[in-house]
């Protein structure tokens, strides 16, 4: 029988409107939506359903509102017989993968990454860090252009191992200026500059784990019931000690997606379901292993396929 996982979105696949059908038609998802801004005391429900998309991407309440959109769609998948065999999140989206795998609650998911993003937003000045894609170029020649970077004076780093041909870069704004430039004359097809208000998954992050520490220690974490993939290692982790400790290295260390999905297969995992807004995981999924299957699922309608195929699958498995 094949093996599911269920891959979580993070940062950036957040829109207007996310989640709302299931506000108004599931009463599980909506207790989820009421809770979240009980917690936060917030009405963060208004922002995702009717807010101003500026203010939804700004980090303190982009983390939230996808944690809360994720689990809110999770509700709906815990109403059937189907449970996943191994779940995965890339950067935020690793929170839902825990609260999905029993690991942390959902009350205290929320409100550690309302201040994960508010420590985030408030380590490194604006527009002193920066970060960007770099398209169409190896880890290993990418790693030798930053660290050549960094012992230069300008600090750049890899964060984001995304798949093949596709890694994120982040660090000062200098240095990522340089690496980028450096990229392209080493053989890189493109540089992107993203819109991001800081240097995610860089050392210049470690004040904010250090703050970080002090919220998860007053979280109640539990031993994952369902085998985790940890951004940092790319390996499982279930010890609650190891998660907490995965979670505060996760924020100045790489996520290792593209080497997550490979962990997954290799555990047999054939089938990843994308639980959130968008289809971004799924389309990188796709560049690691084509063969892959994919599901997306954000509303009722995509829900509801896409537990009726699942369903039929097992029956024939």
């Amino acid at each position: 029988m094949s093996k599911i996982a269920f891959l979580f979105p993070g940062q950036g696949s957040q829109y207007i409107g996310m989640g709302k059908d299931l506000y108004e038609r599931e009463e599980a998802s909506k207790r989820i939506f009421d809770e979240a801004d009980e917690t936060l005391e917030t009405k963060l429900s208004s922002l995702i359903f009717e807010g101003d998309a500026e203010e939804l991407t700004l980090t303190y309440n982009a983390q939230p509102a996808l944690l809360t959109t994720s689990i809110a769609v999770l509700e709906k998948f815990k109403e059937s017989s189907i449970t996943p065999d191994f779940t995965a999140g890339h950067s935020l989206g690793e929170y839902s993968a825990l609260v999905a795998a029993g690991a942390m609650t959902f009350k205290d998911a929320v409100y550690t990454v309302r201040k994960r993003g508010e420590f985030m937003n408030e380590a490194v000045p604006a527009g002193e860090g920066a970060m960007a894609a770099i398209l169409g170029m190896d880890a290993e020649s990418l790693k030798k252009v930053t660290d050549q970077v960094t012992e230069n004076g300008h600090l750049v780093q890899l964060a984001n191992l995304n798949c093949p041909g596709q890694i994120v870069i982040s660090g000062t704004a200098k240095g990522v200026e340089l690496a980028s430039e450096e990229a392209k004359n080493n053989g890189a097809k493109r540089a992107i500059p993203l819109e991001v208000s800081g240097p995610f998954h860089s050392e210049l992050m470690k004040p904010a784990a250090q703050k970080l520490e002090e919220v998860l220690s007053a979280c109640e974490l539990k031993n994952a019931a369902v085998p985790v993939i940890s951004n940092v290692s790319a390996d499982v982790m279930t010890e609650k000690d190891d998660i907490k400790k995965k979670l505060i290295e996760q924020l100045y260390s790489p996520v290792r997606f593209e080497e997550t999905i490979n962990k997954l297969i290799d555990e047999g995992v054939t089938t990843f379901v994308e639980i959130g807004p968008g289809k971004v995981l799924s389309g990188l999924v796709k560049k690691v292993n084509r063969r892959l299957k994919t599901i997306a699922v954000s509303d009722h309608e995509t829900i509801e396929l896409a537990i009726q195929t699942l369903k039929e699958e097992n029956q024939d498995a």
